[in-house]
């Protein structure tokens, strides 16, 4: 007799909760990613924590706290934490820490990846659906993004690589934030929201930051809850009215460099930013035809996916009495049943894209072709 719907979905959260929770830790060089990982490593927080470095070189963890060995590739920590150096294959590193965890021979219950400062963090986060070995044992928590609140502004300007990073957040940490004034912070904070306004904004301060706010942030799970800024929905809807008055105040304002003129950056705070990479949302009161859906999302994907960062969606299907949540990765995308409407609702469909130069307006006229 085959298993019912409500077995299944068990038997999906039993293999869930059995996988080890992952967090991929990125940032621009700099930022401060190794020094939030050491104040984690140092903690007692009662976790075993294995670290995979994908880099060996000077931005590795502190001597401090290792038992350092350059001819090992996993190396143990002083609190029972293991670092692991990837000198090859990200999936091999995985795949040798889940044998060894396996085999008894190593035991932790979290994985932190911390990448290079010039990483693009979308390989990364691919390799949690691309693998089905690591599919099998890991599960991708969440990607956490350290920001330099000094130097973000220019390293936007100038890396494409620092803007991918913050597109690709489920939560955005600003560190050195001392070092520059709370209209500077502002502007930072509204630039950020406007490439990922799905991703929560904290500060942290040389690396003091809670346990709770690092792991466990389920960012990547499939859920109901899509958080989306919304002052970004605000801004968004406003800057339809003024799209062309906007574009014409940021080529005047935003070619100047941004050290010349730090006296007066409080000026310009309210200036955009012609970042490549930027997020829109799609929201509507009907629902979707699903067919259609799929006919589309699988057509912008096979053509926009290397350009498609992050993005994801609770959607309201024709006849569907539980909401549909998907998101995807580039090229990969995936969806899951949600919560059931409860009576009442106000029922709709909210999605979010994060990507470079996408066109808008084609995405959104597809959509829209694609409802009831």
């Amino acid at each position: 007799m085959p298993p019912t719907h409500g077995q299944k979905r068990r038997k999906d959260d039993d293999r869930i909760m059995s996988m080890i929770p992952t967090t991929i830790l990125t940032g621009f060089l700099g930022a401060g990613k190794t020094t939030l990982l050491n104040r984690i490593l140092q903690e007692e927080h009662g976790y075993k924590i294995a670290v995979i470095e994908n880099e060996f070189g000077q931005e590795n963890i502190d001597n401090e706290i290792l038992v350092q060995n350059s001819n090992e590739q996993i190396v143990e920590m002083n609190n029972g934490c293991i670092c692991c150096t990837v000198r090859g294959d990200l999936i091999v590193a995985l795949t040798n820490l889940a044998q060894k965890r396996e085999s008894g021979e190593l035991q932790f219950d979290h994985v932190v990846i911390e990448t290079t400062g010039l990483a693009n963090p979308g390989p990364v986060a691919q390799t949690f659906f691309i693998d089905e070995e690591v599919g099998a044992h890991f599960l991708l928590d969440a990607v956490i993004t350290v920001v330099d609140a000094r130097h973000a502004m220019q390293q936007l300007d100038e890396h494409e690589e620092a803007q991918r990073q913050v597109g690709f957040a489920d939560k955005l940490m600003l560190s050195k934030t001392d070092l520059v004034d709370a209209n500077q912070i502002e502007a930072l904070e509204q630039r950020l929201k406007r490439i990922n306004p799905r991703a929560p904004i904290s500060h942290v301060h040389f690396g003091q930051a809670a346990i709770s706010e690092v792991l466990d942030l389920k960012g990547f799970n499939l859920n109901a809850k899509l958080e989306i800024d919304p002052d970004f929905l605000a801004a968004e809807e406003h800057e339809h009215d003024h799209e062309h008055e906007h574009d014409h105040e940021c080529n005047a304002a935003c070619t100047h460099e941004h050290d010349e003129h730090d006296d007066h950056h409080h000026h310009h705070h309210h200036h955009h930013h012609l970042d490549d990479i930027a997020a829109f949302v799609f929201k509507s009161d009907r629902p979707f035809e699903l067919a259609k859906l799929d006919d589309f999302l699988g057509h912008i994907v096979q053509v926009y996916g290397p350009t498609m960062l992050r993005y994801k969606g609770v959607l309201w299907m024709d006849g569907a009495d539980r909401k549909v949540v998907f998101q995807g990765v580039h090229q990969l995308m995936g969806s899951d049943l949600g919560a059931k409407w409860a009576d009442g609702e106000q029922r709709g469909s909210k999605m979010v894209f994060i990507g470079k130069n996408l066109p808008k307006d084609i995405f959104i006229r597809g959509l829209e072709q694609c409802l009831v």
